[in-house]
């Protein structure tokens, strides 16, 4: 009897949890990515290969997270926008999974414009924080570095993303033969060059 008990006793409790769980919300498996990404900024060492059709989503309102990343003893610039500059850098970390699941994929082309997008909007996240706007530049990403104050061989990384912009890209470059022009190899170091920008400006954005 006393272990019919026990046993009802762990099935209310069980009861108990799920209807937590589901008064929560369902779990998100891609929330919990972003955050990781967000915490533990993107690996140098591994591609982030999802599954097609499993790409990260973004929070619709990145700024409700904005305590789980912000560190109360730090400061930021006067007239900087710490929630943009969160949001921002947290699509920038989403385009660079992206940009693994295109490598994967053999769509080359597709990797190196969502490496020219991270790095893009990473810087961009830097300037949000510092200037609380984000910096007016003809795509080209060398001169944004610039502009936000990047380090002269983080410049030169987003230099290397620069001819990556599609309107850039296909002035030169029919779409059909994007993919053909660059190698696998080539689009590795690509992502290489983005993670790079991606992890300066994570120093900065999420140790504000």
């Amino acid at each position: 009897m006393s272990q019919m008990h026990a046993n009802n006793g762990n099935d209310e409790k069980e009861r108990a949890g799920n209807e937590t769980r589901s008064a929560e919300g369902p779990y998100d498996p891609d929330q919990e990515e972003l955050e990781r990404l967000l915490l533990e900024g993107v690996g140098e060492s591994s591609d982030e290969s999802r599954p097609q059709g499993q790409r990260v989503v973004l929070p619709q309102s990145t700024h409700a997270n904005t305590r789980l990343y912000h560190n109360e003893d730090s400061e930021v610039p006067a007239g900087g926008d710490l929630q943009g500059a969160l949001g921002l850098y947290a699509e920038a970390a989403q385009d660079m999974v992206t940009a693994g699941v295109e490598l994967a994929l053999g769509r080359h082309f597709a990797c190196a414009d969502y490496c020219n997008q991270a790095a893009e909007k990473a810087a961009q996240a830097v300037s949000l924080l510092r200037f609380g706007r984000q910096s007016t530049y003809n795509h080209d990403l060398r001169a944004l570095g610039a502009l936000v104050g990047a380090p002269e061989e983080i410049q030169e990384e987003m230099a290397i993303l620069t001819p990556f912009h599609p309107e850039t890209f296909y002035a030169d470059t029919p779409p059909e033969e994007a993919d053909e022009v660059i190698s696998a190899e080539q689009a590795s170091s690509y992502v290489q060059s983005a993670r790079r920008v991606l992890r300066w400006a994570r120093s900065i954005v999420l140790n504000a």
